[in-house]
């Protein structure tokens, strides 16, 4: 934490959350909209902690990023339910809500519903964008943190967007259905890809089973959707 984040980042921001705990323990809390303090600071022993860090982004002052808030995140509230999850019309409401209503940004937004329920990630309350390409970019996917949690549960809220919205690009769809074949399968792939990584395996078999369980889930919703809406709900 000292020698590879601390007394290597240009982040000012990053740098002075870093503290000593009464434990005389290294620690930080990052800077962000939720959990980012004191009390939920990350600690080492004493400056020792492991973790994955997966990052390959040009620095801020040569290409200035835009934070956007999903339109279908969580309320984080115990008994405040957030629009979408009340609205079953909702998708419509966020097709004419600029960046959504040109371009592909809702298709963008579709993708990133597949990648987060493949791994079970429920907490993916903001996205970014480079800011220098406007509308004609794409989505970058940080902060996966709660991803492959418990491989043993497919948290359906997750493709709410899809359900909702019944739209997906057409290279998704074949892509999807190409890995859910016996001779291209997503776990065999994902496992053959690990095998190449210094902490292999990565992902215990569960896992990776609860990919292809989950993969073929999508392609179910998929399925209702050109049954409800034909073949138009492919572009």
């Amino acid at each position: 934490m000292t020698k590879e984040i601390r007394d290597v980042t240009r982040d000012k921001k990053l740098w002075r959350t870093f503290f000593i705990s009464p434990a005389n323990n290294i620690c930080f809390y990052g800077e962000c909209s939720y959990y980012c303090s004191t009390e939920h600071a990350l600690c080492g022993k004493p400056d020792q902690i492991e973790g994955s860090l997966a990052a390959f982004l040009p620095d801020l002052a040569l290409a200035k990023r835009k934070t956007w808030r999903n339109p279908w995140r969580r309320s984080y509230h115990k008994r405040k339910k957030a629009e979408w999850e009340v609205d079953p019309d909702y998708c419509e409401e966020v097709k004419q809500t600029p960046p959504y209503d040109s371009g592909t940004r809702l298709l963008d937004i579709m993708d990133m519903t597949i990648f987060d329920f493949l791994m079970g990630n429920m907490d993916r309350h903001h996205y970014e964008t480079f800011e220098k390409f406007g509308n004609d970019t794409f989505i970058i996917h940080l902060d996966n943190g709660r991803g492959f949690g418990k491989h043993s549960h497919d948290e359906m809220s997750i493709l709410v967007p899809l359900s909702q919205c019944c739209r997906v690009k057409k290279s998704t769809q074949l892509r999807l259905q190409l890995l859910a074949k016996e001779e291209y399968k997503l776990s065999e792939l994902m496992a053959e890809s690990l095998e190449r990584d210094k902490l292999t395996p990565v992902l215990i078999r569960p896992h990776l089973e609860a990919m292809d369980r989950r993969l073929r889930l999508v392609l179910r919703v998929l399925a209702d959707c050109i049954e409800k809406e034909g073949y138009g709900a492919t572009a």
